[in-house]
């Protein structure tokens, strides 16, 4: 393990303190990380409410998977901001400072990782949605639909909570003074590999071949317009696909810093001998929390039917989801009865004004 010189040493020496003490690394920001919490916190939690009702509003007028998906991950990033920055970071550590019964912070600390994992893993499912129904057009249509991705997300938040259960024996990297036993070793490796490392593979791969039939149609496309046959217009990418794309790209940089961190904490220099490791690992944490809060904010810059349902939250009213767009659905039926009525009254017509043959010229024939 390298050894860092810490700063806090002499000052420590000299007020007479335990061994496992004099090395004990200080929180450089101070009172920043309450202040950042906080805001975030009051920020995040009204965003992340609005976005819930506007969803739901969504799902319920167009009877559509994603936005039940999307549900999903909202309401997991609120469960996380309540269970990791409200009790965790504000009440346990900067009002309690950490001086509450053991058996409470390690059940708070077995329900913050089940709530970050929910949050994460909320992604995956509306990433194969995503994958199906632009590769597999013919297959979304007949398996997507609102009562199995209920199902869907019931067993991703069971497994979630049931993968929290292990962390109720994480240990606190602030405070614990002892090197990493095989037991951290192999909770910081399960950690990383659900919250990090896995999610990143599954979003790469999907992502990928999403990128790579969009561009495969769009190649087909231009080589049938060379040889001058009419084909639709090109495909472009999708508001949808550019949100998940959006997402998950979010996502893998915001929480890269964390999943590095507790890696070089585990092997290198610990955080609590180590001021620097320390900072790292508060900035990291710090940044990996505005993952709960963002997501809003590109909904509203992706989605314009999502922009329409904040509008009318807001604004306290209900009305259809494109008026415009069922107007015309109730006009075209009625429409297409009337020209049917009209052509069957024209045959009709022509069929009655049309003269019979005689009956003796018939005969002849």
């Amino acid at each position: 393990m390298i050894e860092w010189p810490n700063v806090t040493v002499a000052s420590h020496q000299e007020q007479g303190l335990r061994p496992e003490e004099l090395q004990k690394s200080k929180c450089v920001l101070g009172f920043i990380p309450v202040i950042y919490y906080s805001a975030l916190l009051c920020v995040g939690v009204p965003v992340n409410i609005l976005t819930a009702v506007a969803l739901s509003r969504l799902a319920s007028r167009t009877k559509k998977a994603l936005y039940y998906y999307l549900l999903a991950v909202t309401c997991s990033d609120i469960l996380s901001q309540l269970f990791i920055i409200f009790v965790g970071f504000l009440l346990e550590t900067a009002v309690f400072h950490r001086e509450v019964p053991t058996l409470l912070l390690h059940s708070v600390s077995a329900a913050e990782f089940a709530a970050n994992h929910a949050s994460i893993w909320s992604t995956i499912p509306l990433t194969v949605d995503r994958y199906v129904a632009l590769c597999h057009p013919l297959l979304h249509r007949q398996i997507s639909y609102p009562a199995r991705a209920r199902k869907i997300i019931a067993v991703v938040l069971m497994l979630s909570l049931a993968s929290g259960v292990p962390f109720f024996w994480w240990s606190d990297m602030w405070r614990e003074s002892h090197p990493p036993t095989a037991l951290d070793t192999a909770l910081i490796w399960t950690h990383v590999t659900i919250i990090y490392f896995l999610p990143c593979s599954i979003f790469l791969v999907l992502n990928s071949l999403i990128i790579h039939t969009l561009r495969g149609r769009q190649r087909q496309q231009c080589c049938q317009e060379d040889c001058g046959s009419q084909s639709a217009p090109p495909r472009r990418l999708g508001k949808t696909t550019a949100m998940l794309l959006a997402i998950t790209s979010v996502f893998s940089v915001l929480w890269a810093p964390r999943t590095v961190v507790v890696i070089y904490h585990l092997y290198v220099s610990s955080v609590h001998r180590d001021w620097r490791v320390h900072l790292a690992y508060d900035l990291s944490n710090m940044l990996a929390m505005l993952n709960t809060a963002v997501n809003f904010f590109l909904y509203c810059f992706v989605s314009k039917p999502f922009r329409g349902a904040v509008r009318d939250v807001l604004l306290l009213r209900g009305g259809p989801l494109y008026p415009q767009r069922t107007l015309r659905q109730q006009q075209a039926p009625t429409n297409a009865s009337l020209s049917s009525l009209y052509s069957g009254n024209n045959k009709r017509s022509q069929r009655d004004a049309t003269p019979l043959p005689p009956l003796g010229a018939s005969k002849t024939k």
